[in-house]
């Protein structure tokens, strides 16, 4: 999948990656796309929540070699 920006969130623990990823969304405009990478189990259900609290959209979510990976649409 395409992105615009790429957010290296490992290594983080809750509530680091949201925090991160609420940032970096902010340095982008409309319509762009954020690749969010995390060790963080707990991340996989707190980005579908902060997708769902902000309204911007989770485009996927994905495990690949035990990290979560993350494509998120700024609304």
């Amino acid at each position: 999948m395409e992105f615009d920006k790429e957010l290296d969130a490992r290594g983080l623990s809750c509530p680091l990656p949201i925090l991160k990823t609420k940032k970096a969304l902010n340095d982008l405009a409309s319509g762009q796309v954020l690749k969010v990478v995390s060790t963080d189990p707990g991340s996989v259900k707190d980005m579908q929540a902060f997708a769902n609290q902000t309204g911007n959209a989770l485009l996927s979510s994905a495990e690949e070699n035990k990290d979560y990976v993350f494509f998120m649409k700024k609304k």
